[in-house]
């Protein structure tokens, strides 16, 4: 079952820093256009006008949206032709295979009149410098929030009965895989479920799930199992062969909020704050740990706690958020003076160049 248009994350704003899965999300292409030499400014219009060109040429389109501003491209991906156009500016970092071959460089500098740039060279640097100092107060901040997180399932973990955890994880192996094994390897692909923006969480969870024929919505608390569950079904999986789609936390990379597996065409995810969703079609089920596998009461015996809990979390959550906004609207400044200095006309004669390439290899 395959998704015409779809749209992802494949690089985050988290705890542990700028964090991304670039060599997982663009695996088995054969091709990568990397915009190098100016900044996002320039190459998001870029990669989404070939976005939109391209549509009309083949129907799968993946869309890779930024953490860094709303409403911008990291990439685009076309999976029939196994080609991705990406953004190179800072601070996206690439580790090549095959310079040339695989990685085809576009350097777009040219394209920029930089006797106009002259006069901004000071505030450019002051820019840069500031946009790498508010990113880091950030992720520093998103840490913090971190460690209160593990405060909040503290309770739940030890209340937690890990019996009853693990057998939810057996019935829903079952419910995804029966007795099937697939004679063949799998396909891991990760990617984030959603992003920490400077606008605040954002994710495409009902996007990339509407077409799917089953899914299931986790509830439950911190700590009750559910990233757990998830990272067990994966590695089953992959041990029955099936293709599996795996979905990190935002906000911790190192947790798992969503699994699709697309042979199956089943779905199951995190569904709660700051993604919670609630079924909307008949085929969709609810899996609530907090029901199945926590103590009864224990909500209620720690309810002081917690809420100063989540107050704190908050209040990191919108301060690390604030550093984002901050961090963006320098982003504006910089990008505003290169779109103001790049020829427009070279621009869409790179983009024109592309698509034609792009479309011989058809």
């Amino acid at each position: 079952m395959t998704q015409k248009v779809r749209h992802i994350y494949a690089a985050g704003n988290t705890a542990r820093g700028y964090k991304t899965f670039y060599d997982s999300v663009l695996e088995g292409l054969e091709r990568v256009y990397i915009l190098t030499g100016t900044v996002e400014g320039i190459t998001s219009p870029l990669i989404e006008a070939i976005g939109n060109q391209m549509a009309r040429k083949t129907d799968e389109v993946e869309w890779i949206h930024s953490p860094f501003v709303n409403g911008q491209f990291d990439g685009v991906i076309f999976p029939k032709y196994k080609v991705a156009i990406m953004d190179g500016s800072y601070p996206r970092i690439w580790r090549p295979t095959s310079p040339g071959v695989k990685e085809i460089q576009v350097n777009l500098q040219s394209m920029v009149n930089i006797d106009q740039l002259v006069d901004y060279k000071d505030q450019i640097a002051g820019w840069y410098e500031e946009i790498f100092r508010k990113s880091e107060e950030a992720y520093q901040v998103f840490g913090e929030a971190l460690r209160i997180h593990d405060e909040w399932e503290a309770p739940y973990i030890e209340h937690l009965n890990r019996e009853e955890a693990n057998s939810v994880t057996e019935e829903v192996k079952a419910l995804f895989f029966g007795e099937e094994q697939l004679e063949k390897k799998a396909k891991v692909r990760r990617m984030y479920l959603g992003a920490a923006t400077p606008q605040g969480p954002v994710d495409h969870i009902m996007k990339l799930t509407d077409h799917l024929e089953k899914r299931y919505f986790i509830k439950g608390r911190p700590g009750s199992g559910k990233s757990t569950m998830l990272k067990k079904l994966v590695e089953e999986a992959k041990t029955r062969g099936f293709d599996v789609e795996v979905y990190h936390c935002g906000l911790d990379p190192h947790s798992l909020d969503m699994v699709i597996v697309p042979e199956k065409g089943l779905a199951i995810f995190d569904s709660t704050a700051p993604h919670e969703y609630f079924p909307s079609k008949d085929t969709d089920e609810v899996i609530d740990m907090y029901e199945r596998a926590i103590e009864p009461g224990t909500d209620e015996v720690y309810e002081e706690e917690l809420m100063d809990i989540q107050v704190r979390y908050k209040q990191k959550v919108k301060e690390a958020t604030a550093n984002l906004l901050a961090a963006k609207e320098l982003r504006d400044q910089l990008n505003k003076a290169y779109q103001e200095a790049v020829d427009q006309q070279r621009l869409k004669a790179v983009t024109q160049a592309i698509v034609s390439r792009l479309t011989k290899m058809s």
